[in-house]
């Protein structure tokens, strides 16, 4: 897996009808930068609106996975979404002037191979995943659905249905390698069953719909005159299927390839969570309903997760280690407080600092009882928090940062020799006129040392 964002290095363009809507479209990949993530742009609507591809926007769950966001619509995102987390691109634009993304032969394929025609980019900034850690469960009893997240340091997937059908019986798929993605998942059709058809059509679904982009499995003897109404429906001048098979006799890329489309959908809808996932995903017969409300429940646990005490692991590569500090900060010893940055985002960081008896400030600071002296610890922090604000700006290092104002701050217990100081800091609002508030913490085996309010700004060097 990347351990670093990526990108698109130019943009890309595909065009078709939606599934649904049956509204043709022109759909175009522009690079984005870092902690970008995932967004949808109507350009056909006035003030041309953006859509996060986020959990809480989803509206929709009939046949597909819909978002809506200021009143801006995105249908079907769970096919263009898995080209992307399949390709381990992390930051794009997605500009539509259309409600949907064209549909093309029912896969992702024609996506993915647009996105390498286009070429990936590393980006200086590492991936924001999130490790499932212990595990999670979603299950419907009413359609016998059942989906699980393990834990893992890797991203692998297993999808198994059961159609009760004499033509798709029992079957399932995995993904074990993140990179099997785009030869063996990708091309993987959508497909519905002939029992379906009518009601999809009534409901004033798959406009858009053709023999050429979804598989219809007729799972019963049909007469002529069905055939002849079929034929009608796809605006083809006959169509044929065997006693029991595929309409018109399509032939399926792979034995499996239901399962392994049901594959394609769960992580597409799982994108939505809003991070890329570490984990062993488990599912039986998921659906759109059963994926987007697991996503739910992922993002929940991150949320929570995310007010909690930050976990440091030394075995993972930091963000930024000390010489990339060095880069970013003006400090410089002894004054440079921070080793190791082990999260950023754009609304928080994490750092780490080892305290050991070597530091300067004990040969005079209560020399039979070393203690860190109390401001140092703020000024530690308050150098976590200028890694954060410095990372809003493209040259960092033209700026200074400079202490606006501390409130609330405490001091809950002694930080001594040996210690291991994890900082948080969190933006309470967004950064203005070079102006950041934010909550830091500092902690010692998972317990709160220190903890402040802090003010600041950014000064450009020149002014």
């Amino acid at each position: 897996m990347h351990l670093k964002q990526h990108t698109i290095k130019k943009a890309v363009t595909v065009s078709g009808v939606g599934l649904h809507t049956g509204v043709p479209a022109n759909m175009t990949f522009l690079p984005a930068k870092p902690h970008h993530g995932y967004k949808f742009q109507r350009i056909d609507l006035e003030g041309q609106p953006i859509v996060d591809a986020d959990v809480d926007n989803v509206v929709d769950l009939s046949r597909g996975t819909t978002i809506e966001q200021s009143g801006a619509r995105i249908n079907t995102v769970e096919h263009t979404l898995a080209a992307l987390v399949g390709l381990e691109i992390d930051n794009v634009l997605i500009q539509l002037d259309g409600p949907e993304p064209p549909i093309m032969d029912g896969s992702s394929i024609q996506f993915v191979e647009a996105l390498e025609s286009a070429e990936l980019e590393e980006q200086n900034a590492l991936r924001n995943f999130y490790e499932i850690t212990e595990e999670i469960r979603y299950k419907d009893r009413e359609r016998d659905v059942e989906i699980a997240a393990l834990p893992l340091n890797d991203y692998r997937m297993t999808v198994m249905v059961d159609y009760n059908s004499p033509v798709l019986g029992s079957q399932h798929a995995s993904l074990t390698d993140i990179t099997q993605f785009p030869k063996e998942i990708a091309a993987c059709r959508t497909f519905c069953f002939l029992h379906e058809l009518e009601m999809l059509h009534k409901a004033g679904l798959i406009k858009g719909g053709d023999l050429n982009n979804a598989i219809v499995i007729v799972d019963r003897v049909i007469q002529d005159e069905e055939l002849d109404y079929l034929a009608g429906l796809f605006h083809k001048p006959k169509v044929e299927v065997r006693k029991e098979g595929i309409l018109n006799n399509v032939e399926l890329r792979y034995k499996n390839e239901p399962a392994r489309h049901k594959l394609l959908d769960l992580m597409g809808d799982l994108a939505l969570a809003g991070r890329p996932l570490k984990a062993q995903i488990l599912a039986a017969r998921p659906g759109h309903a059963a994926n987007v409300a697991f996503a739910r429940k992922i993002k929940k646990k991150m949320q929570e997760s995310a007010s909690s005490v930050p976990t440091y692991d030394p075995k993972q590569p930091p963000v930024l280690d000390s010489m990339a500090i060095s880069n970013i900060l003006p400090h410089r010893y002894p004054f440079q407080l921070i080793d190791k940055i082990i999260h950023l985002d754009e609304n928080s960081v994490t750092g780490v600092k080892n305290v050991t008896m070597n530091e300067p400030f004990f040969m005079g600071h209560f020399p039979g009882n070393p203690v860190m002296p109390g401001v140092l610890q703020i000024e530690a922090m308050a150098q976590t928090g200028g890694i954060l604000v410095l990372s809003t700006v493209p040259d960092p290092e033209n700026y200074w940062t400079y202490f606006l104002g501390i409130e609330n701050c405490r001091f809950r217990r002694m930080v001594m020799p040996g210690d291991t100081i994890v900082f948080k800091c969190e933006l309470l609002a967004p950064i203005k006129r070079g102006i950041a508030k934010m909550q830091g913490q500092a902690y010692v085996a998972g317990q709160v040392v220190c903890e402040a309010v802090m003010s600041a700004s950014i000064v450009r060097k020149d002014k």
